[in-house]
């Protein structure tokens, strides 16, 4: 079985009755994530691109603060799901001590370890870049984005997050199960390759966690296809990350726009 998807033998319903077929269903699986012999998180996930999405996680969850803060990353398969071990430099030692010691409660929505609301909203190194992208650049990006869902083409359950260029261009995409974890590998892959994209492009809700990735990443502006929660907005506004929802081929709802770029179109 591959780590994205396999098939599956299942019926298919029409009104005038049944018949024999095959699916492609995407791959779900327990990914445990322990981080100097600490057990810190189980991620429901596609168990695939798994060294860019330790990377990543361990830089949105600010327990690293660049790629080569991750010293070593081990993925393997057990009985029960996948193990993933993660050794940090050793000035990254005492976060996840002081996480794990204090950690209330485990999710896979992007605040792992988080022990009381006021520690959701942690720190931002640093203020994005504003953006330098015309209007029909993003809806060339929005158009071109199938071509790199292979998994959400063959299984249909399955979110993508898009590095694009300032022509609309895909840089890299990843796929997942889960939002989060699909912007996670995004995360990590741009940190290891040293890209700086133009923007982020996601197939999904912008929540608060997505807002705060994006942070982390210091993209000049997050597209996302559906709606952003009031939290999400609050996040942008307050670190000045341009924002864009409801991303659609006739029309795109401009949420944030602290540079006026998109203003005059």
């Amino acid at each position: 079985m591959s780590a994205r998807s396999y098939a599956r033998r299942v019926r298919l319903l029409r009104p005038s009755g049944s018949e024999p077929a095959e699916r492609t269903i995407a791959v779900e699986a327990p990914v445990a994530v322990e981080v100097d012999g600490f057990g810190y998180a189980v991620m429901m996930m596609t168990p695939a691109d798994l060294t860019a999405f330790a990377t990543g996680f361990m830089l949105t969850e600010r327990l690293a603060d660049s790629a080569a803060d991750v010293i070593d990353v081990d993925p393997f398969e057990a009985e029960a799901g996948w193990m993933l071990r993660v050794t940090l430099a050793p000035r990254c030692a005492g976060r996840i001590a002081d996480r794990v010691r204090h950690r209330t409660g485990d999710t896979s929505c992007g605040l792992c370890g988080i022990a009381s609301l006021e520690q959701v909203r942690r720190p931002v190194a640093a203020r994005p870049p504003l953006p330098e992208v015309a209007a029909p650049v993003l809806f060339a990006a929005l158009a071109g984005l199938r071509a790199h869902q292979p998994l959400n083409v063959a299984t249909g359950a399955v979110h993508a997050a898009a590095a694009c260029d300032a022509d609309g261009g895909v840089l890299a995409a990843f796929e997942d199960v889960g939002r989060h974890n699909a912007l996670d590998k995004l995360v990590g892959h741009l940190a290891l390759d040293g890209i700086a994209a133009a923007f982020l492009l996601v197939t999904s809700r912008i929540s608060f966690e997505m807002v705060d990735k994006a942070l982390v990443a210091r993209a000049p502006l997050l597209v996302g296809i559906s709606a952003p929660t009031t939290l999400a907005i609050d996040h942008a506004r307050a670190h000045g990350l341009t924002l864009i929802a409801l991303a659609r081929p006739d029309a795109m709802l401009v949420v944030n726009d602290p540079g006026g770029l998109f203003e005059g179109d």
